[in-house]
């Protein structure tokens, strides 16, 4: 399958033209970029040299250009929210695969939408089109044949796969669950800002976006779907001195008597899904040992002097949590080993 990228310049731009370069099935064969048109990918990617084809140059986005092209099939968005729903449109119409890597089309709603991202939504017409598509916790095949596929953000990803099948089975509340998340740089997006700076982040961990960053609506709106009711979150995430990986600790209501019930559920839920990783108890996730992978890793603790389930996850924010996901998803719906190019 001929496979094209919009808006590779960034991180998880460059983390999908490494993966796909690489895919046995996958055949990357346009790379995009307005700032870098006109470029050979491996000169402006230098950590690309020798894994990218030599003649492969980004080419300029253009949206009809692009949904002109026969030879493409699918298109992934690595583009900021409110530009991805500018190419959508055209590439839809002309019948290609679109996986997005923004947040444009992963709420059902336009007014949370807008609630959350302050703007109103770029194509309220064609979220009835779309997707969330977290594979672990699908709950059947039919998103597959979408063509429209959102890719969960990085945070949401690290939280919804340790507290989903738990929701579900009923294992902890569904209210009054409070998760702290801290996220290496990159999940900002290479840009120039002095709040990013070496000088300022090293050495140092904040709080940022408290009490509503963007990524607490899909959060809710996904763990409502699971609950069949609203379930509202206390979310608080941090930026860590580091380049790149998630940590996130969520502390819920226990439901059951111990800790194996959590085990219990996630084992059910996951016992197919390679890259989710179990840790037995007493272990608990470290982002050192999951950057450069697709993987997810879970662990739980019961403390019976409050009561509660302490949950703890590690991924790298931009494989699991953006361009590993994206292709793990285009893998699940072209029918193909989940694992290809991902291993």
């Amino acid at each position: 399958m001929n496979v094209g990228i919009v808006g590779a310049s960034g991180y998880s731009g460059e983390e999908l033209v490494r993966l796909l370069a690489r895919h046995p099935r996958a055949h990357l064969a346009s790379v995009t970029s307005r700032t870098l048109a006109g470029q050979p990918v491996a000169q402006a990617l230098p950590r690309l040299r020798g894994l990218v084809a030599p003649g492969l140059q980004f080419t300029p986005s253009e949206p009809v250009a692009l949904a002109a092209d026969g030879r493409i099939e699918t298109y992934f968005l690595a583009l900021p929210h409110g530009v991805a729903a500018e190419y959508a449109r055209p590439l839809l119409a002309a019948g290609k695969r679109v996986i997005d890597l923004s947040a444009d089309f992963r709420l059902r709603s336009p007014a949370v939408y807008q609630e959350f991202y302050g703007h109103p939504h770029p194509a309220p017409d064609l979220l009835g089109q779309a997707v969330y598509a977290l594979p672990e916790i699908m709950t059947d095949d039919s998103w597959k044949q979408k063509r429209l596929l959102a890719c969960p953000g990085c945070y949401p990803t690290s939280v919804l796969v340790p507290l989903v099948p738990l929701v579900r089975a009923g294992v902890v509340a569904s209210a009054n669950v409070v998760v702290n998340s801290f996220s290496g740089v990159s999940g900002a997006g290479k840009k120039v800002d002095e709040d990013y700076l070496f000088c300022e982040r090293a050495e140092s961990a904040k709080a940022y976006g408290i009490p509503k960053h963007r990524h607490l609506s899909e959060i809710e709106e996904q763990l409502s779907s699971a609950a069949n009711a609203k379930v509202v979150i206390q979310f608080n995430p941090h930026l860590a001195p580091m380049r790149r990986g998630i940590a996130t600790t969520i502390v819920a209501r226990a439901q059951a008597k111990d800790v194996e019930a959590v085990y219990a559920a996630w084992h059910k839920a996951y016992a197919n899904q390679p890259f989710v990783q179990i840790l037995p108890p007493g272990q608990t996730p470290d982002t050192a040992l999951v950057t450069g992978t697709n993987r997810i890793d879970l662990a739980a603790a019961f403390d019976p002097r409050t009561g509660n389930f302490i949950l703890t996850s590690a991924e790298d924010n931009l494989l699991k949590g953006a361009s590993g996901q994206a292709v793990q998803i285009l893998n699940l719906v072209a029918g193909w080993p989940v694992t290809d190019g991902l291993l």
